[in-house]
This record gives C-alpha cells, sequence and structure tokens, in this order.
C-alpha cells in the first residue's frame, strides 16, 4: 500500500466518521487501523499482487459502511441506508438508480436526521479499465445531479439528510 492510498483512506475514514470522531485525525485513524486489520489477509495479498488493489479498496469500503450501518443501528434517531452502485450491472443506470435511491428514501422518511450512502457510482460508470469519454463523463455527472435532485425533492423539508457520494 502507497502512502498516497493510506492518507485517502484515513481522510474518506474521518469524513465518514465524522460525527464520531468531531473531526480527529488521531481517532480516524484508530478506525482505519481497525478495518485494516480485519483486512490484513487482503492486504498481504494485494502486496504480493498489486493488481488487487481495487479489491482492497471496495473490501475496506464496504466494511467502513458495515461498520457505520452498525453504528447507526444503535442510534433509533438516525436513519441510514447505504446502496452499492457496483451491486449489479445496471444498477448505476438511470432507471435503476432512482429506484434504489427511492428504496432508500422511503426508508429514512420516519427519520429527522438521515445518512444516504451511496457507493462505487464513479467506478460503476467510470469504469478504471476503460477510456473516460465525455460520454462517459457526462453520464456520471448527470446521474449525480438526478440523484441530488431527487433526494431534494422526496425528503421532507423538516429532515436533515446527509448525502455522501463514495
Amino acid at each position: 500500500m502507497s502512502n498516497r492510498d493510506d492518507l485517502r483512506r484515513l481522510h474518506f475514514i474521518n469524513a465518514l466518521f465524522s460525527h464520531v470522531t468531531g473531526h480527529d485525525l488521531y481517532l480516524a485513524h484508530q478506525i482505519k487501523s481497525a478495518i485494516a486489520f480485519s483486512l490484513a489477509e487482503l492486504e498481504q495479498q494485494t502486496a504480493g499482487n498489486p493488481a488487487l488493489a481495487s479489491n482492497y479498496d471496495a473490501a475496506f469500503t464496504a466494511s467502513a459502511a458495515k461498520l457505520l450501518a452498525a453504528f447507526f443501528e444503535e442510534h433509533e434517531h438516525h436513519g441510514f441506508y447505504h446502496w452499492d452502485a457496483l451491486g449489479t450491472i445496471a444498477s448505476a443506470t438511470p432507471l435503476f438508480a432512482r429506484d434504489e435511491v427511492m428504496t432508500g428514501l422511503k426508508q429514512l422518511a420516519p427519520h429527522r436526521e438521515s445518512t444516504l450512502l451511496i457507493t462505487n457510482l464513479r467506478p460503476a460508470l467510470l469504469p478504471p479499465d476503460r477510456r473516460q469519454t465525455r460520454r462517459r463523463r457526462r453520464d456520471y455527472e448527470e446521474l449525480l445531479n438526478f440523484i441530488r435532485d431527487l433526494a431534494a425533492a422526496r425528503i421532507p423539508a423538516s429532515t436533515n439528510l446527509h448525502l455522501l457520494f463514495l
């Protein structure tokens, strides 16, 4: 693992768990280290074969989302919904994205404060192993705007929604 990737993961955890860490990088580092410890075997495989780095990133993100979901389960006043855009081949298309986001918003509706976590949207629409054409970048930007607009239109005005794209 490079220092750059390690720093990126630290800032990712700091942003994702800011309500717990208070943006304290030491506490974020503790959470990152705990997640990395749970993925130690995969990290060793990645060190031997750098081509597996994307697998480690996906596993790290999934572990962080799972930990965040467990945290919010204990806090009944805060709703949480996670959508992984790489869940299926078609899930990042506008029709399926709308369905996933609407499912999440319905689940979050009873809560005054909620977090909607959307992961892997960029790799779903802009795969790292393929060229980033103008059309793919446009589709990605349009889907981001569509999700933002849909969430703004469908969530009650009294709800504080945290929309996170990772």
